[in-house]
């Protein structure tokens, strides 16, 4: 069986270092079979990406690589906590927040970019519940911040 990791390099792509919280709260908590990630941006190994509004600096396409990038670090925070992201027997919820221009509506389109990786990642037991939500501002100006709910064995 091909671990989860084994099929991010598949994608090439990598687990980053868990992000350092930047306040007084938890990157990711345990509750008995599910844990609950913080929200996470495009940030990986501490080098912000994709800053700025979607629709203005940041263009659609660039939004959804950094839903993708936030995604991995959710995963990144979830691994920390259990250890491997091979205890995750499914993906429960993504909520993800757009900081984008007045009058754009491709939320969804940009929170593709995390339920792809994860659907890639987890097949069918990566379906899940979503919530892509536009906002007229996000900490340092980064234009995605996801928070995921996971199921683990």
């Amino acid at each position: 069986m091909t671990s989860i990791e084994d099929k991010l390099r598949e994608l090439n792509l990598e687990l980053p270092q868990p992000p350092k919280p930047v306040g007084n709260y938890r990157p990711a908590r345990r509750v008995g079979n599910l844990v609950f990630t913080s929200g996470q941006t495009a940030r990986l190994n501490g080098v912000r990406r994709y800053v700025g509004k979607v629709g203005k600096e940041v263009s659609p396409g660039d939004a959804y690589l950094s839903a993708r990038d936030a995604a991995l670090n959710c995963l990144a925070c979830v691994k920390s906590v259990v250890g491997s992201l091979d205890r995750v027997s499914g993906v429960v919820k993504a909520t993800g927040f757009v900081n984008c221009i007045e009058g754009f509506e491709r939320q969804p389109d940009v929170i593709n970019g995390a339920s792809d990786l994860i659907e890639k990642l987890w097949g069918e037991a990566g379906a899940h519940a979503r919530s892509a939500i536009g906002v007229n501002a996000l900490p340092s100006n980064v234009s995605v911040e996801l928070e995921l709910i996971v199921e683990v064995e």
